[in-house]
């Protein structure tokens, strides 16, 4: 039996998995090769490897995992999980089975896009959902936030420190009097009229048509999208859920212990706010967690 199966190797998991390896345990990663950052053409906000591409990253940090003589590295999705007597069973897309004494799930989130022409073609190139990890690179603006939910307002006060801002409301979500008066004096301006496609030669982007017939010209346009777990090992295995504004997430304590014992959780299935260096630290957590666990128990 394997000491831990890590579900997911990008960010967070291969950061569990590093911890796990440097102990000398037997560990399984499973990799289905298609992270939530797949589309970005940089990484940035990572201290030390700022603008390298998010390939770059997990091909180097694949490498060095597989140095280690514990390391099985698996370039394939798991589809099932089991408890079991003493430690877990889980399947993998090719019908193996793997059992080991812990699990560390790492397999991120799917983004909900909205239904808008144009929008899905420049997803993690010119559209966008965080400023801190693109905003830079962006242009000098200005930049459209789409209402999508009840953080777009929020989003378009943060983003209006890179650029310009246009907040479209969508003529679903109209800010109050008190957030009106803040996006004022941030010279955010507000656009009733929704947004009815993206126009410009994709992936790039050059405005936004409205119902109205205008046109907005932008150079990135940010949206606040709901997530979704991306594996259903979370609810075969009965973890608790929490409701975020973003979406339904893993619910974990600090040592990002789920509420089933053996099972922890790193990431952007375990928490609201996500870029490379904070799934990196909550793989940190996870893998160190774990490791301890097998120590002293759960």
């Amino acid at each position: 039996m394997l000491d831990v199966i890590i579900v997911g190797g990008g960010f967070a998991g291969i950061a569990a998995a590093l911890q796990m390896a440097r102990a000398r345990r037997r560990i399984l990663v499973l990799d289905g090769g298609s992270p939530r950052n797949r589309n970005a053409v940089t990484a940035h906000g990572f201290f030390g490897h700022d603008g390298k591409t998010p390939r770059e990253l997990r091909e180097t940090a694949h490498a060095q995992l597989r140095a280690y003589p514990g390391v099985q590295l698996l370039e394939e999705v798991a589809i099932a999980a089991r408890p079991l007597e003493q430690g877990f069973e889980v399947t993998v897309g090719n019908g193996r089975t793997e059992r080991a004494s812990r699990l560390i799930l790492a397999a991120g989130v799917r983004d909900e896009l909205p239904a808008l022409p144009g929008l899905r073609e420049r997803w993690g190139r010119t559209v966008l959902h965080c400023p801190y990890c693109h905003g830079y690179e962006a242009g000098p603006g200005p930049f459209g936030v789409l209402a999508s939910g009840e953080s777009s307002a929020e989003q378009a006060l943060l983003v209006s420190d890179w650029a310009p801002v246009v907040y479209f409301t969508q003529g679903l979500h109209e800010p109050g009097a008190e957030v009106r008066e803040q996006m004022a004096a941030r010279r955010v301006r507000i656009e009733a009229a929704p947004v009815v496609e993206l126009l410009g030669e994709a992936p790039a982007l050059e405005a936004a048509k409205l119902a109205d017939g205008r046109v907005i010209p932008l150079d990135a346009l940010f949206v606040a999208t709901r997530v979704d777990v991306s594996t259903p090992i979370v609810s075969q295995l009965g973890c608790a859920m929490d409701e975020s504004p973003k979406g339904r997430l893993v619910r974990v304590n600090e040592m990002k212990q789920t509420t089933v014992a053996g099972v922890f959780a790193a990431g952007d299935l375990s928490t609201p706010f996500g870029n490379a260096s904070m799934a990196a630290a909550s793989g940190v957590m996870a893998g160190v967690a774990a490791h301890r666990s097998l120590i002293f128990g759960l």
